[in-house]
């Protein structure tokens, strides 16, 4: 079987990537609302005047009002407005402000599956699956929410938001089908930015990794977070302890993996040299065998793991030392 080739056509391409250059360089450029809404009425003002004179009302304005160090980023995105473009410029201010709104929709998902960690222990396979799931919901939400929004512009249905904006919707509207018959895909391309403002979001508000939430324990327990130290082992500079503490004249090294791998091996090696008193691995324990379970034990460190991982092998709760991460105490560890 013979598939054709895939051909997308020099127009429909090129006024994609316009619109994209556009949606970018506005987003490095920073505006406030504020100064989308003067651009976009100084436009509307001036309507049927030449590009030309258009540009230098926009510049005119930026030299004037627009208080900054640095407005190359600005004079960039104003400088590649033509007459054959100017209408895509003005959907992509429009779509710039309509953005933070879609993002915060988005971001009520994630709000929502951050409350179903309430009660859960933070080392627990049903916290590690929640707590990932918070990045994929904003993610998948914000997909979702864009494929609706301009189904929404597409249908002509400017009645799913408040009355003080159906008239700002009502000209995307227009603008929308305006460019979408000259091979536009907003959706498609909007999605390429939106994306990236969804990352920095989870990026800036994301929960706890697997190395915070042992941390945040710690400190619960009564360990002073200031005295937690991330170093490599005096004797093996190899290993890196991602907790290393004094507690009640014992040193305390510490591992923190959601899954062990092949690392486990550095940990062993590293107990047989070193003067640290008391060595943990904390892991989820999802790939941990028995064999390896015994090593890691054979040679004298400690494993917490998840409860459900320990609750459902026999041979862990066989094996001395051996923890599930439910019954990490600061007595617990001052016993090791």
């Amino acid at each position: 079987m013979k598939i054709n080739k895939l051909v997308v056509k020099d127009n429909v391409f090129d006024i994609n990537l316009n619109f994209y250059n556009f949606l970018k360089k506005i987003t490095q450029a920073n505006f406030t609302d504020n100064q989308i809404n003067y651009l976009l009425t100084l436009y509307y003002s001036n309507i049927n005047s030449e590009i030309e004179q258009i540009k230098e009302l926009f510049f005119m304005y930026i030299d004037e009002k627009i208080k900054r160090d640095d407005l190359s980023k600005i004079y960039n995105v104003i400088s590649d407005i033509d007459e054959d473009n100017i209408q895509m410029f003005i959907f992509s201010l429009k779509l710039n402000i309509i953005k933070d709104l879609l993002l915060e929709e988005a971001k009520i998902k994630q709000t929502l599956i951050s409350q179903e960690l309430a009660g859960l222990n933070q080392l627990s396979l049903e916290y590690d699956k929640v707590s990932t799931q918070l990045a994929y919901a904003t993610r998948i939400s914000g997909a979702l929410i864009s494929l609706l929004f301009f189904e929404k512009l597409e249908n002509n249905d400017t009645n799913f938001i408040s009355e003080d904006t159906v008239n700002f919707l009502k000209g995307l509207v227009v603008d929308y089908h305006r460019l979408s018959s000259r091979g536009l895909e907003p959706n498609q391309i909007f999605m390429l930015l939106f994306s990236e403002s969804i990352n920095q979001s989870i990026t800036s508000s994301a929960g706890a990794s697997y190395e915070d939430r042992i941390k945040n324990i710690l400190v619960g327990l009564g360990i002073n977070s200031e005295e937690i130290l991330k170093k490599h082992d005096t004797n093996d500079s190899s290993t890196e302890f991602d907790f290393y503490f004094v507690h009640k004249g014992k040193t305390f090294g510490i591992s923190a993996k959601r899954t062990l791998r092949e690392r486990y091996k550095q940990f062993i090696k590293t107990n047989q040299m070193s003067e640290i008193d008391v060595m943990i691995e904390f892991t989820l324990g999802t790939d941990l065998r028995e064999n390896i379970a015994k090593s890691i034990r054979n040679h004298n460190v400690y494993l917490f793991v998840a409860d459900e991982v320990y609750n459902s092998k026999k041979y862990l709760r066989e094996i001395d030392g051996i923890f599930p991460a439910s019954k990490l105490t600061l007595d617990l560890l001052v016993s090791l």
